[in-house]
């Protein structure tokens, strides 16, 4: 009741018209790229039997967890850079909000499950079928999209209520949690810190389990006789490693440190990187670089 903010205004990408134009092409030709690689990830798992396996499972709902995140904020965005329409309603901002911390929680997480399967398949190659059956898997994606809603939800709720007087300007291109909670006529400090708790157990906590599933993935390599199949074998393992360190260095600098008053241009430089030009380029480094997926395209095609 104490609201009497109706809408925000995000600031966007840029300042001139010129500028404004060049990324509204850059995001149509990446958002474009990512709706089509994972689109072709989702339908060609499908539809071909070679590759109902437990990877190409994972990679089917990590894609469609992609374009479901890239979707919370891209129109919006790309409408902004169009019209010069900067303004964005309260429910409207809240429920990107909410759905972008959710969904961007959940992908690190579908990562950390992703880096534990390819640890399983390489590392323990007798006990993969056993281990990694299709009830185990169903149990991986459902904890994965479960326990983000839990940890995401508590903090969610509490900075919706919070009452907004004005001023109502965020200098990002979506809405921020720790923008909203600066824009608050109240006292936010348990929320900052309760959020400050939570991205301390998902980013560290998941970047843990990657980093060990592929540090155990590269010493078993090391030991492969062959060195053609050790060449083969890093370089798809170091493609998946730039994606995971550009993803991880990005999100952990943007959000664990102490928010920066209104808000800076460089933080959205580095929500940028992890929003759009990782999620760009996942389905092609998981994914479509695969030789048995290049095989099943062609055969479709």
């Amino acid at each position: 009741n104490r609201t009497t903010v109706v809408e925000f205004v995000l600031l966007g990408l840029a300042n001139s018209r010129h500028l404004e134009i060049t990324l509204f092409v850059f995001l149509v030709i990446a958002y474009f790229l990512i709706l089509l690689g994972n689109f072709s990830v989702i339908s060609i798992t499908l539809v071909n039997n070679c590759l109902q396996t437990p990877m190409y499972y994972f990679l089917r709902n990590f894609a469609l967890l992609e374009i479901t995140f890239t979707s919370t904020f891209m129109p919006s965005t790309l409408y902004s850079l169009l019209t010069e329409r900067k303004t964005i309603s309260l429910t409207g901002c809240f429920l990107q909000m909410m759905f972008f911390y959710y969904l961007g929680t959940c992908t690190l997480f579908h990562m950390a499950v992703m880096s534990m399967d390819r640890y399983v398949a390489i590392c323990r190659p007798l006990h993969y079928t056993a281990i990694m059956n299709n009830r185990f898997c169903l149990q991986l994606i459902l904890s994965c999209w479960a326990v983000s809603f839990l940890l995401m939800f508590p903090p969610t709720v509490m900075t919706v209520q919070l009452p907004f007087c004005g001023p109502n300007v965020m200098n990002h291109f979506y809405c921020d949690t720790s923008l909203l909670l600066q824009l608050s006529c109240t006292d936010t400090r348990f929320i900052e810190e309760l959020m400050f708790i939570i991205l301390i157990i998902i980013l560290p906590g998941t970047l843990i389990v990657t980093a060990v599933s592929y540090g155990c993935i590269i010493v078993t390599i090391l030991h492969i006789p062959s060195s053609a199949g050790r060449r083969k074998a890093f370089s798809t393992c170091s493609a998946h490693l730039i994606v995971v360190m550009v993803f991880y260095s990005t999100c952990i600098y943007r959000y664990i440190r102490p928010a920066q008053r209104g808000g800076q241009d460089s933080d959205k430089v580095l929500s940028l990187f992890f929003s759009v030009l990782t999620q760009m380029l996942n389905p092609y480094i998981y994914s479509l670089r695969n030789n048995q997926v290049k095989q099943a395209l062609k055969e479709s095609v």
